[in-house]
């Protein structure tokens, strides 16, 4: 067997010896392959994986090592600490836990006040020890499915060797520090945002989504009777949330959308202002990008758009206002039914349809066919479905022109924040059995937000950058 002589750094002695077992055991399944013995490979690959995870904790151990300092005292971003002892701690990295002993650090002048750890400070670790490489990927994997989803994916890929809870705890962990700092996060993210190729404008839309949501229950006066939870809870249906704002091209076809939510105690202004300042970003640096407002018809949503719009956008002059299209259709879809009778109904829809579509003012030239048709109040099930089109047509009829938006490359449905509502909140918060608190909710509609937008890598860069600090041996 040829030898091989290197020069090994201080301190790395056991990760050569580990990689040295790791070779050893790689040349057995090397040997086992050439006379067919296909155990001996299969036994010889596990053996390397493990070999050389082992070898990588060994080298990022003496690499967390490097980070101690170990002084009487030392300046945290400026500030005198005092040592206060040394004492081992476990460093969790995507390969898993690493051990090592280091110095813990006081302010001076606070007594019993918290100790600093300066490796953690140095390394930007979240909550207890975790490094930012294994914390990102748990806190992705925690948006993208439940704790046991992510524990089961990690495990299928060889990473991330840690149980359900840690997974719950460090995406929460990452999710609570991504909201601390959101405004400015925010800011960030909206000045380095990128227009696809192609946009020619951009639509904002808002909607509202029902989150099963844990409150505490009313315990029943008396004494409780035996076996009862000691904290009662009631699952409640709350309405959360959720906004989009999406690229399209001359046609009016989406080339991607930024996604935003928030929980049904949150507050709707911020969600508006929030798509408002990536609006201002976008068209101050596009100036013929044109916007588009699109709602389902509730007054609360476009009035929040409109005011979010006129405060934190001057540079979007005049955008245009639209109503979804498909919501008026499908009012009109019933009225037809009442007005033309079951076997016209069908074709009477669609020339409204394309009327809609190609003429300018076909919304009042269909309100007054209904009003000539006398049926307004005529009962069809339990609504009135040529009143509640007129009604529609009579609250939102100057949101209504979609010949004169088509002709300009807008969008006229707003099927992006349906489908927001479904992506973002939906598929991961409404799952069987799920219910949810304020705080833990929003920290994974936030993530998720960052996951569907594209943004995560550069939202957790800006977000985990903070937690760094700079330490050095005081004079």
């Amino acid at each position: 067997m040829p030898k091989v002589t290197i020069e090994v750094p201080e301190g790395f002695e056991d990760s050569v010896k580990a990689l040295e077992e790791t070779l050893k055991r790689a040349h057995r399944g090397v040997e086992g392959a050439s006379r067919g013995d296909l155990a001996a490979f299969d036994a010889a690959w596990q053996e390397v994986n493990a070999g050389a995870e082992q070898t990588e904790r060994l080298m990022k151990r003496r690499l967390l090592r490097g980070l101690d300092l170990d002084a009487a005292r030392v300046l945290i971003e400026g500030q005198s600490y005092v040592r206060v002892g040394r004492y081992p701690a476990t460093y969790k990295t995507r390969q898993g836990p690493v051990e090592i002993e280091r110095s813990l650090y006081r302010r001076v002048g606070e007594r019993n006040g918290p100790t600093v750890d300066t490796v953690s400070a140095q390394a930007g670790c979240v909550a207890d020890g975790w490094l930012p490489e294994a914390a990102v990927p748990m806190a992705y994997l925690l948006a993208r499915g439940t704790s046991r989803e992510a524990e089961a994916t990690a495990r299928q890929v060889g990473v991330l060797p840690y149980c359900r809870a840690s997974f719950e705890r460090v995406g929460h962990a990452v999710g609570a520090l991504y909201g601390g700092q959101r405004p400015r996060v925010e800011a960030a993210l909206a000045r380095e945002l990128r227009v696809p190729r192609g946009t020619r404008g951009v639509s904002v839309s808002m909607d509202r989504v029902a989150v099963p949501m844990e409150e505490p229950k009313r315990r029943p006066v008396g004494h409780p009777r035996k076996g009862a939870p000691t904290r009662p809870v009631d699952v409640v249906w709350r309405m959360a949330y959720a906004a989009c704002l999406t690229f399209h091209d001359a046609h009016g076809e989406a080339l991607g959308t930024l996604r935003y939510g928030r929980m049904p105690r949150g507050e709707a202004r911020e969600v508006a202002e929030r798509l408002a300042r990536d609006v201002q970003a976008l068209v101050s640096r596009r100036r013929g990008l044109s916007v588009v407002v699109l709602t389902d018809g509730a007054p609360e949503l476009h009035a929040l758009l409109d005011e979010a719009l006129a405060t934190h956008a001057p540079a979007a002059k005049k955008p245009a206002r639209l109503v979804d299209f498909w919501h008026l259709m499908e009012k009109l879809g019933s009225a037809a039914r009442v007005v033309a009778g079951e076997e016209k109904a069908s074709a009477l829809r669609e020339k409204w349809k394309l009327s809609l579509l190609n003429t300018p003012g076909a919304s009042w030239t269909i309100a007054m066919t209904l009003h000539a048709s006398g049926k307004r109040h005529v009962v069809l099930g339990d609504c009135q479905p040529v009143h509640e089109a007129l009604t529609y047509l009579e609250n939102h009829g100057e949101r209504m022109h979609y010949a004169e938006a088509r002709a300009r490359g807008l969008p006229i449905g707003s099927g992006n924040v349906e489908a927001t509502c479904k992506s973002l909140v939906s598929l991961r918060m409404k799952r069987p059995g799920a219910r949810w608190k304020e705080a833990s909710g929003q920290h994974i509609l936030d993530l998720r937000a960052l996951v569907l937008s594209e943004r995560w890598d550069a939202a957790m860069h800006l977000t985990l950058a903070p937690q760094r600090a700079e330490v050095r041996r005081a004079a």
